[in-house]
């Protein structure tokens, strides 16, 4: 380990980080100049996220942009990416014949835009849309998703989506916040001090944005389209609870590997 390394390893362990010889080769790979990369090192030991540092996170294969305060992609919401571009690629295949159509995918409270990426990478040819109330978010995500064919929006949930995209939405991924607003504060520093409060805050039991996602996702949905949406185990049942009530079939899908439990709910054929 070169000399310059080892001084970075010992100055990021005694910040704290766990990973400090990981983290202090990624810095190295950047190939910034000494005075930018000491600027980088000191960002990280001050405790800014690393992705927010490095300029990307690592997410299903691919590097996502991620801008100073967007929320920092979890890997366990891969599990939703992997079953939303199944579901796409599923809906891509249902024309009559053997002729394939366009499905429509809509990442809402899209971040960075990893799930809308992700999904892109591995369900073929779609129309992306994607949508989220934070600008830099939004900024971010168009760094990621245009370069894929995909148009991102600005505004609250379905307010910001094109009025035509109603009743015929394919798959409906969200990575809405859930964490219970009086657990922020519990949360680790890196992302309550450094990510966008509305990325984390879900409300007084977490789940403001997801009853207001359930509550109006059967409208825009074509038939037989679903929502997906990202949850804790324990709150999944109360999810799964309005997703009904706003008209949709539901089911809870949890992966013990990732940790990651997502609610599905599915629109009727019939109606």
């Amino acid at each position: 380990m070169m000399l310059i390394e080892t001084e970075i390893v010992t100055r990021l362990r005694a910040a704290g980080c766990v990973f400090a010889e990981d983290e202090a080769a990624l810095l190295l790979e950047t190939g910034a100049e000494a005075g930018e990369l000491e600027a980088l090192i000191e960002r990280r030991i001050e405790g800014e996220p690393l992705e927010q540092v490095l300029g990307w996170a690592e997410f299903a294969g691919r590097r996502i942009r991620v801008l100073p305060g967007v929320f920092v992609p979890r890997r366990r919401t891969e599990f939703l990416a992997a079953e939303a571009a199944r579901l796409a690629a599923r809906a891509a295949d249902t024309a009559p014949g053997d002729a394939l159509r366009t499905p429509v995918v809509v990442d809402l409270c899209c971040g960075a835009g990893a799930i809308g990426a992700a999904i892109a990478d591995a369900a073929g040819p779609l129309r992306l849309v994607a949508a989220d109330l934070d600008p830099v978010a939004v900024q971010a995500a168009r760094l990621n998703l245009e370069p894929l064919g995909g148009l991102v929006y600005e505004g609250d949930l379905y307010d910001a989506l094109p009025a035509e995209l109603r009743g015929r939405i394919d798959v409906l991924a969200v990575n809405a916040p859930y964490v219970p607003s009086d657990a922020i504060a519990m949360m680790p520093p890196e992302a309550r001090d450094h990510e966008a409060r509305m990325a984390l805050d879900g409300g007084g039991d977490g789940l403001d944005v997801h009853r207001r996602v359930a509550a109006s996702a059967r409208s825009w949905l074509a038939p037989g389209g679903a929502l997906l949406i990202e949850t804790s185990e324990r709150q999944a049942p109360v999810a799964v609870a309005f997703f009904e009530a706003g008209g949709l079939d539901a089911r809870i899908v949890h992966d013990d590997e990732a940790d990651a439990t997502i609610v599905v709910g599915v629109r009727g054929t019939a109606s």
